[in-house]
């Protein structure tokens, strides 16, 4: 299985409320920070969400696109989430299925 450097990704938080200090560091900085370093292509994955929303959808997808290339980064893609890809139905079945003492 081949590996991802420490240098090849970082890790970033989107949700903030209001004015109160969140956890760091912010994705919109770091996109903006990444644009501003030359990064030409970059991959964005919100492995906190099952299923794509609004925050994935409207805040990484367009916002922080725009933000990383007004920047001066490159390309941005947005890998979808889980979804309702036939494995995470399977694996959330099972689950499920556990939870209720059921074998599946």
């Amino acid at each position: 299985m081949a590996s991802i450097a420490d240098s090849q990704y970082s890790i970033a938080f989107q949700s903030r409320l209001g004015r109160a200090r969140w956890l760091e560091p912010y994705t919109d900085r770091v996109l903006e920070r990444l644009g501003k370093a030359g990064v030409k292509k970059l991959m964005v994955m919100c492995p906190a969400f099952v299923s794509d929303c609004l925050e994935t959808l409207e805040e990484i997808g367009i916002r922080g696109r725009e933000t990383f290339r007004a920047a001066g980064g490159g390309e941005l893609t947005l890998i979808p989430c889980l979804n309702t890809h036939p494995r995470w139905v399977e694996a959330l079945e099972a689950m499920a299925r556990n939870w209720l003492g059921k074998s599946a």
